[in-house]
C-alpha cells in the first residue's frame, strides 16, 4: 500500500492532453490530465467516465438526442459521462483533472487522431 500525493504527481508533467495512471483500482483505473485548449468530440461505448476538477476548472460539452448542452466544473466539481454520450472537455486556462475509468479506456474513445494516448504513461 503506497500514498499518491497528487500536486507531486502533477509536478512531474506539463503536456496538456496526456492522461497520466496514478493508481489502479477494481479493474478502473485513476489518471491525472492536465486541460487546456478544445479536446475533440468522441464518446465510449462501453466506459462511463469521471473527471473530478482539481485546480482550475473547464466546460464539458455534450451532445444527447441531437442537442448540444454544456456544463461548467470548477475546482471540487465532477461530472460523469454516461457511456455513449458524445463529449468534449474545453479549458480556456490550464485545469487540472482527475479521470476514473475503466483501465481498458482509450482517451479518445471512438475517434483516432494525433491527440489518442494508446498506452498513458504511469507515474
Amino acid at each position: 500500500m503506497t500514498k499518491v500525493n497528487l500536486a507531486q504527481k502533477l509536478g512531474l508533467f506539463q503536456e496538456h492532453w496526456s492522461p497520466k495512471v496514478v493508481g489502479d483500482l477494481n479493474g478502473q483505473q485513476v489518471k491525472l490530465v492536465k486541460f487546456q485548449g478544445e479536446f475533440v468530440w468522441h464518446s465510449h461505448a462501453n466506459e462511463d467516465e469521471m473527471f473530478l476538477v482539481l485546480k482550475g476548472g473547464f466546460r464539458m460539452d455534450y451532445r444527447e438526442g441531437g442537442v448540444e448542452t454544456s456544463l461548467q466544473l470548477g475546482e471540487g466539481e465532477f461530472v460523469i459521462v454516461p457511456r455513449g454520450v458524445e463529449h468534449r472537455p474545453v479549458a480556456e486556462e490550464e485545469a487540472q483533472v482527475m479521470l476514473f475509468e475503466p483501465a481498458s479506456t482509450l482517451n479518445t474513445g471512438n475517434v483516432e487522431c494525433g491527440m489518442t494516448i494508446e498506452a498513458p504513461e504511469r507515474l
